[in-house]
């Protein structure tokens, strides 16, 4: 009785090698991921970047009141907001 035959292991190894050859192949074939935006997205796009001119300003002025040391946070509407959380 052979311990070692060399045909058993040879026999393994093409079956992982072709298993490895499927899957280069599969990975070939796959088509690439796109994405297509709509008019309707676009508009929507456009729209809030000029709203947001408006939001970008109230944001400055938030962080220069943080900066300066000025801002200051109702601790009980924090606690209202949070409360739900916790129920």
């Amino acid at each position: 009785m052979k311990i070692n035959d060399i045909n058993r292991i040879n026999g393994i190894n093409k079956t992982y090698q072709n298993q490895a050859d499927f899957r280069k192949e599969d990975r070939k074939s796959m088509a690439k991921d796109e994405v297509q935006i709509s008019q309707a997205a676009q508009e929507m796009l456009e729209t809030s970047r000029v709203e947001n001119s408006e939001r970008t300003q109230y944001l400055d002025e938030l962080k220069q009141a943080v900066q300066s040391g000025n801002y200051f946070v109702e601790s009980g509407k924090i606690a209202e907001k949070l409360l739900p959380f916790f129920k």
